[in-house]
This record gives C-alpha cells, sequence and structure tokens, in this order.
C-alpha cells in the first residue's frame, strides 16, 4: 500500500499506517469497541496518538481487554500494580478516570439500552462527512464535540474535553476526516 495515498498524518509510521487504512474513521457501534477507543482516548490527552498505538497491546494487558465490567470494580490493590506498570501511562488521575468513565459508561448503557446508541444518537446515527481538503481544515474542536464532551462531563466522565471527544469521533468514524484525496474515502 506504499503506492497509496493517505491522510499526511500517518505517513511514514507502518504503525500509524496501519491504524489509519483498517481503523480510523471507519464506523465503530460495538460498545466493547467504542469504550476501548475512549479509555485510549483519555489516556492519550496531552500525549501524542503513536505513543498511546505503541502501548496499545499493553493497555489491552493491564486493562483486561478494556473490559469496562471488570474496570470498573478495580480495586487499590489493581491500580497500585497499573501505577507500577511500565507498559502504559502511569498517571494517576488517568488511571482512575478509567474506573470512573467504565462505572460511567455502564449507567449509560442502563439508560440507553446500549453506549452506541447514546453517543451516535448526537448524529442521528449518521456519519459527518467533512471532506477536508487538507489537514489544515480539520478542526480540533467543534461545538458537537463541545456538546458531547459537556454531556458526558455531566454523567461522570474525566477527560473527556471536547479535543478528547471530537478525537474519539474521528477514531469511530462519526467524523470522516480522512482527506479528499485519501484512498481510504473509496
Amino acid at each position: 500500500m506504499a503506492d497509496k495515498i493517505r491522510c499526511r498524518w500517518c505517513v511514514g509510521d507502518t504503525l500509524y499506517e496501519k491504524y489509519h487504512d483498517e481503523e480510523w474513521g471507519r464506523p465503530v457501534h460495538d460498545d466493547d469497541k467504542l469504550f476501548e477507543f475512549l479509555l485510549l482516548e483519555t489516556f492519550q490527552a496531552g500525549l501524542s496518538w503513536i505513543t498511546i498505538l505503541r502501548k496499545r497491546e499493553n493497555f489491552a494487558k493491564a486493562f483486561d481487554n478494556f473490559d469496562y465490567k471488570k474496570i470498573a470494580r478495580y480495586d487499590d490493590d489493581k491500580i497500585a500494580g497499573l501505577l507500577q506498570d511500565p507498559g502504559i501511562i502511569r498517571n494517576r488521575l488517568k488511571v482512575l478516570s478509567a474506573i470512573s468513565n467504565a462505572q460511567a459508561f455502564m449507567k449509560i448503557q442502563e439508560e440507553f439500552g446500549s453506549f452506541s446508541k447514546y453517543y451516535w444518537d448526537f448524529t442521528e446515527g449518521k456519519i459527518i462527512d467533512n471532506q477536508p481538503a487538507s489537514m489544515g481544515q480539520v478542526p480540533a474542536t467543534t461545538p458537537l464535540s463541545d456538546k458531547i464532551s459537556k454531556d458526558m462531563k455531566k454523567r461522570g466522565f474525566k477527560f473527556v474535553g471536547s479535543t478528547v471527544i471530537y478525537a474519539n469521533m474521528q477514531a469511530t468514524g462519526m467524523v470522516n476526516d480522512h482527506v479528499t484525496e485519501c484512498w481510504t474515502r473509496g
């Protein structure tokens, strides 16, 4: 796929290119996968996404393969172990947020039937296709990401500022920000 035109942000790193080609911008409706992306995005806050991608397998091992039901019940011993794990981002507030976010995630499932329904209802189930000509036309936040962030914070989520939410919207395909010349636009 070396001859394919991609969004510039991923070019030159095989892990980034694989993520771009196979995952980024593809619509996700599965709650398990949505939680995985949410957990990874919250740990990414203030860091580069490639840092998180390089540690993704470590995060999966450390966080019980992103099983939010297990994460919601983590105790002090598990937290202490996570804070000693060099394979992940060892930020106490982010580790604690993974637990509270798992709990909030399940409350949303109870209220809406699934997190996917809650999340995708913000766009009425539709993909926002911005068709940017260049990455310079891609915003870091939007009024919609502001709205989702505010609602999630009200529901007890942590590390879900508007920038994190917009990145999550892109990652889970709610927003298609692949540049118009990118081969993945098909």
